[in-house]
């Protein structure tokens, strides 16, 4: 009698609900995406959600835009934030929005909302760094549990600028400020990288007075400068390489009435082309200001008593390609400034600075590779190694501006202390 074999069977295979696979599918993609998009910024993972959001202190948070429909495949989503914060912070936060190109309802975060808008990758206006550390003070200082929520839309560049500034304007010094934010925010320690935006940190920093230490609770004396309107003579780019000319474009920030963001509106623009050996202008860069024996500027009938020449004219630029724009009509330019450079007059950006005139010193602003913002392979492919950019200006001309010379400003020995690129 044979055995009867019994057919083995198989376990069933089940195909996956399409709408579980999408939900899988949707979750693993963002987790990447979200990830991808964040880079070396740190996350915090909380109630089961991973955000691109940092507590740079116990009071301050930093985080990238909270974000609605397609953004929020690679931004924080909105209502995941919402979640968070009211989770672990109900009732006790405010959000402040540095973005100008993107905006969500205040509703959504129960109307506590400001916005404090400038552009990505740039600087603010001075008195808008003011407003917000006096908010986000004011803010604190109401309740012990209150935090401040602040953001720009990748939650690093704009946001690192105000958060150390408000860490600056609650006593900490410009480096120490820029060195928490860098360890709280990123993994690598990078924070607010571009020079601009470091630059205005400490431009801050120096307009503060902190009260005796018997007043530590009490905010700093904040002196915001003067305009000061200043005629920017000459541009000119040191020991550059495979290239013969350098596009730019001067813009300001103008105050718009009725309006917290100042867009930037151009001045001039113009080429810079190497300078060519034995060419002079009749119209002259040199100009002195003179000054009576109390240091005090004199009229212009009065006869000069000591001269500061300032003239940067020397046969070094000769030994090294040196591309140079002379103003023969010299735009003015006030408060704060952007100059950007171009390898075309239509697109094809080097690189840029950003400037207050209030903190010009000695009518001469010298940027190196370093100091210059965003600079990428094109910028790099045109600058040797004593690479610099030089702005000249005429001296100061608002009315409460002074000439006095400081303690730095001696007008004896050899003006080589002064222009360092140019020692023969």
């Amino acid at each position: 009698m044979g055995l009867k074999l019994t057919k083995r069977l198989e376990p069933e295979i089940r195909p996956v609900n399409a709408q579980h696979q999408a939900i899988i599918n949707y979750l693993v993609k963002n987790f990447f995406l979200r990830n991808l998009v964040s880079k070396k910024r740190r996350r915090l993972l909380v109630g089961g959600y991973d955000l691109d959001m940092s507590y740079i202190t116990d009071r301050v948070l930093a985080m990238s835009f909270p974000s609605e429909r397609m953004r929020a495949m690679y931004r924080n989503p909105l209502w995941q934030v919402k979640s968070v914060l009211d989770m672990r912070h109900e009732g006790h936060y405010k959000i402040y929005n540095l973005c100008i190109e993107e905006a969500y309802n205040p509703s959504h975060f129960h109307g506590r909302v400001e916005t404090y808008p400038f552009d990505d990758n740039h600087v603010p206006p001075l008195h808008m760094v003011k407003q917000f550390c006096e908010s986000v003070h004011s803010w604190l200082s109401a309740d012990p549990e209150n935090i401040a929520v602040v953001h720009c839309m990748a939650g690093k560049g704009r946001t690192g600028l105000m958060v150390c500034s408000y860490l600056v304007y609650g006593g900490m010094s410009p480096e120490e400020a820029l060195q928490l934010y860098a360890q709280r925010r990123t993994t690598n320690n990078e924070g607010v990288s571009i020079p601009s935006q470091r630059r205005y940190v400490e431009y801050w920093a120096s307009l503060l007075s902190f009260p005796s230490e018997g007043a530590c609770d009490e905010p700093p004396e904040v002196s915001l400068p003067q305009p000061q309107s200043r005629e920017l003579r000459r541009i000119r780019l040191y020991d550059t390489v495979n290239t013969d000319s350098i596009y730019f474009v001067v813009s300001e920030l103008q105050h718009v009435p009725n309006q917290l963001y100042r867009p930037a509106t151009e001045i001039s623009r113009g080429c810079c082309r190497q300078i060519k050996k034995g060419f002079q202008r009749n119209n002259s860069p040199r100009y002195y200001v003179s000054y009576d024996d109390r240091g005090e500027p004199q009229s212009p009938t009065d006869e000069p008593r000591i001269i500061v020449q300032m003239d940067t004219e020397s046969p070094i630029l000769y030994q090294k390609t040196c591309l140079d724009y002379h103003f023969d009509k010299p735009p003015q330019v006030t408060g704060d400034v952007r100059v950007i450079f171009y390898q075309k007059m239509n697109g094809g950006r080097l690189f840029y600075a950003c400037f207050n005139t209030a903190f010009i010193r000695k009518s001469l602003l010298q940027f190196s590779l370093r100091d210059l913002d965003k600079v990428g392979s094109k910028g790099r492919s045109i600058c040797g190694n004593a690479f610099c950019v030089e702005l000249l200006f005429g001296p100061a001309n608002d009315a409460t501006s002074s000439f006095r010379l400081g303690s730095n400003d001696s007008i004896d020995g050899d003006l080589s202390n002064e222009f360092p690129l140019l020692e023969g």
